[in-house]
């Protein structure tokens, strides 16, 4: 092949789209970063104007030094801690059930429009409603948490991965099943492989709404964790801290959803989702 040949074929116009993705990202970045700094920028002036009273909502300097002086505390760290273990068991027990019940009634055609009308009335149910049977069945013990968490996170999982094993084709499951597989075996083969990128999905969103039920239930019922210690600085009168801690559960959520995104294009780094991203 000639030099004039290699020059204008195809490799060129990847190596393009790699120099736009590099160019682009720095700005990215930099959009963020100024996202962020116009967002405390107005927090900070709306209260030293006199707007809102900064009785009710500190600057945001006395706020993040209030957040610094917190990542010092023993005590501090604990009620993460607290909240992480909480949210980690809920977010396990939903995709445990959610992933099993899912590939069992999405694999059955009578099982799927048998519990279709149940799936519908329960899933619009608010996790919030289920606090007074959760604080009537375990008090205000870990358990209650685990009771929201696992409800709230069970349905986005179950959801997704109903929806991935109906997206089948059915050409291969059926080109499967005259190559002799059986059931186990096109679930591993056709239908799982299929239904990851849904799966993924579900999890990513499921982990994002079981933490605001791991904050929510602390906060209501009382259970150990941080929205027991926003709730607590709240009745204190310490509302720096209690916006500090509001601001520690955010920056929670953005690492969690860090991770997440992490792990699925780690786990479908084959799927041509994941690798268009990388490539445009």
């Amino acid at each position: 092949m000639s030099s004039n040949a290699m020059t204008s074929g195809g490799p060129v116009p990847s190596v393009g789209r790699d120099r736009r993705s590099v160019r682009r990202l720095p700005l990215k970045q930099l959009l963020g970063l100024a996202g962020i700094a116009g967002f405390l920028a107005t927090w900070e002036l709306v209260p030293r104007l006199g707007i809102i009273d900064e009785r009710y909502l500190p600057p945001a300097s006395e706020v993040i030094v209030a957040l610094v002086r917190d990542f010092g505390l023993t005590a501090f760290w604990i009620s993460v801690g607290e909240t992480m273990t909480a949210w980690f068991l809920g977010l396990v027990i939903a995709i445990a059930l959610a992933v099993l019940l899912g590939f069992v009634i999405g694999s059955s055609d009578f099982l799927r429009k048998a519990t279709n009308s149940t799936v519908e009335f329960l899933r619009p149910i608010p996790s919030v409603a289920l606090i007074p049977l959760a604080v009537l069945l375990f008090g205000v013990k870990i358990e209650s948490s685990l009771m929201l968490i696992t409800y709230a996170a069970f349905w986005q999982v179950l959801i997704q991965v109903l929806y991935g094993v109906a997206d089948v084709d059915m050409v291969a499951n059926n080109t499967a099943k005259t190559y002799g597989l059986g059931r186990m075996a096109r679930i591993r083969y056709v239908v799982f492989p299929t239904a990851l990128p849904y799966l993924m999905t579900g999890v990513r969103l499921a982990a994002t709404v079981a933490l605001v039920l791991a904050i929510t239930a602390e906060l209501v019922i009382g259970s150990p964790g941080l929205g027991r210690e926003i709730a607590l600085a709240q009745s204190g009168g310490a509302i720096s801290g209690m916006y500090a801690l509001v601001l520690a559960t955010g920056l929670i959520g953005v690492l969690i959803n860090g991770l997440m995104r992490f792990i699925e294009k780690k786990t479908l780094s084959w799927h041509s989702s994941v690798r268009s991203e990388v490539i445009v």
